[in-house]
């Protein structure tokens, strides 16, 4: 087969301990923790639900280094979202959450970032925000760390800090979707595949950043994730 023009090169993340993960798809949780729920406006536990970013939205930042991502077009309102990435390594359909760990690949330390002021327009006009959150460079990650090596993770500190100040705080047993049932619901609605990125959700504290300013996210058993907003 003859392509019309040279394709990419595969978007990949590095592993601790060597290697590289090649990302297929990056699937979000939308308000997944009940504080975050309540200070976007809801309450509750709803039915979860799913938004995209592509592949190469990911800036991959190596252990122990600072990564860059440039701040975005279009927007006076950049906001930090840390979470938890889960990366899958075997694929299905109908996944049980009882069946779900071992589908687990590992873990990583990943913002979602978001343009919280486009996103907002869109959703006051009934329209789809991909513009909020699927934009370049929207998804930095930190290493992934085998789930040999953590075991499964279902509680933890995750913190965000801002120029050394923390904004986020909490702890992944606060997840109102655990992980399993995430799993769950999205090989529901998709075929998971190994080289699925889900990022699971954020605690409360969100908020803008500006360029100049340097993001340290962590949690707990996976070390940091450090990004300066250029």
């Amino acid at each position: 087969m003859s392509l019309v023009f040279t394709p990419p090169a595969p978007v990949v993340v590095p592993v601790v301990g060597g290697g590289s993960y090649p990302v297929h798809r990056i699937y979000c949780v939308g308000r997944n923790y009940a504080e975050h729920a309540v200070e976007m406006g809801f309450t509750g536990r709803e039915p979860p639900f799913f938004f995209m970013k592509p592949a190469d939205a990911i800036v991959a930042v190596p252990e122990g280094s600072t990564g860059e991502m440039s701040y975005p077009t279009l927007t006076n309102n950049l906001h930090h979202e840390i979470e938890l990435v889960v990366a899958i390594g075997q694929g299905g359909r109908h996944i049980a959450a009882a069946d779900a760990p071992a589908h687990i690949w590992g873990y990583a330390v990943g913002l979602d970032m978001t343009r919280r002021d486009l996103q907002g327009e869109m959703k006051k006009q009934g329209r789809p925000w991909c513009i909020g959150k699927a934009f370049d460079q929207s998804a930095p990650i930190g290493p992934i760390v085998p789930k040999a090596q953590t075991g499964e993770l279902l509680s933890g500190a995750i913190t965000l800090a801002v120029n050394g100040t923390i904004r986020q705080r909490g702890d992944l047993k606060e997840l109102i979707w655990s992980v399993n049932e995430t799993i769950e619901q999205l090989s529901a609605a998709w075929a998971l595949q190994p080289g699925d990125l889900i990022f699971t959700g954020t605690p409360a504290g969100v908020g803008a950043v500006q360029r100049g300013d340097v993001m340290e996210g962590a949690v707990a058993g996976l070390g940091s994730l450090k990004v300066a907003v250029v």
